[in-house]
């Protein structure tokens, strides 16, 4: 008796063990989350205010006359907000604005200490190179230094004549090619009550899943774990389309919708072109399958948008 009272122990503590993974697992993804959010706020906001002096100055060809002003205003700035706003910072911000006169070529994967190493590299397409190389690598602030130490530019056996910065690709149009709604047909008796039970549920219906979603969808893996800064984290479904070659991130949700619930399939698809997709790829697709009442809704990410389709859930007889 005693020993079955054990097992019975370790098998509820093993239960709860997953369940408080589960929310530790949340908490972390929430955090990165957090992370590159207020990354990128922080970088548009330096951008703006260089931009801002710029014009004060007077527009970038009498900007380098104005350092009286930003010496001027650096004191009242630093006084207030600290040391982040000093002189030479503000030069900084509007060097910042002066070499990347379009926001949007700043990306999310350059923190504001990789701008700092970039910047004072004077040849566009050497600096274009360097940033180029973060996207691509997912490059630390530390290795961008190392490579540009390395003289990684310079060993180029062949460099092009011209160098862009990186894009995101158009947009994919493949809708057209989807049903709505989506028919997942269910035993009379089973019930979706658990993210699990919604993942099973999908796996067992993929054929059908595939042939209303759309043509050329394989699947990779379910569970696919992909590690980021030292830390795992598992991808509900991945699944590649050889027709419009990129990966489908899907993410499985009891309830509506969540604001962070997109937050965390857009930092999935971060990661996923940031390791995983080939230059040749085309940018990664988010998938959020949320259960409301008796319904699946497939919201799909891509770009900032949300597009939703609905599938219906339809019970044998």
């Amino acid at each position: 008796m005693r020993c079955i009272y054990k097992n019975r122990e370790k098998v509820l503590n093993i239960n709860y063990f997953n369940e408080i993974e589960i929310f530790i697992k949340k908490n972390e993804v929430s955090k990165k989350i957090r992370i590159l959010e207020e990354n990128q706020t922080i970088l548009e906001n330096y951008w703006n205010i260089g931009r801002l002096l710029v014009e004060a100055q007077g527009g970038k060809e009498r900007a380098r006359y104005g350092n009286g002003l930003i010496k001027e205003w650096s004191i009242k700035f630093t006084e207030k907000y600290g040391i982040s706003y000093s002189n030479r910072n503000l030069m900084l911000y509007r060097q910042f604005y002066n070499t990347f006169p379009i926001v949007n070529a700043v990306r999310s994967q350059l923190t504001w200490t990789h701008i700092k190493t970039i910047l004072p590299i004077k040849e566009i397409n050497k600096r274009n190179y360097y940033v180029n190389l973060c996207i691509e690598r997912n490059l630390s602030s530390r290795d961008l230094q190392q490579e540009i130490k390395n003289n990684s530019y310079e060993r180029l056996i062949k460099k092009p004549d011209k160098i862009e910065i990186i894009v995101p690709q158009k947009p994919i149009y493949f809708l057209e090619q989807m049903k709505n709604p989506i028919l997942i047909e269910l035993d009379r008796n089973k019930t979706i009550q658990s993210e699990h039970d919604l993942e099973i549920t999908i796996l067992a219906k993929l054929r059908i899943f595939f042939s209303q979603l759309g043509e050329g969808f394989a699947l990779i893996d379910n569970q696919y774990k992909i590690n980021y800064n030292n830390k795992n984290y598992y991808i509900d479904i991945l699944l590649f389309n050889y027709k419009l070659n990129c990966f489908f991130v899907v993410e499985l949700k009891l309830g509506e919708l969540r604001k962070e619930d997109k937050s965390q399939i857009e930092f999935y698809m971060q990661l996923m072109d940031n390791q995983i997709k080939e230059p040749f790829h085309n940018k990664t697709i988010g998938i959020i399958i949320s259960k409301e009442q008796d319904k699946l809704i497939a919201n799909f990410v891509k770009n900032d948008s949300i597009i939703p389709l609905t599938y219906e859930i339809k019970k044998k007889i």
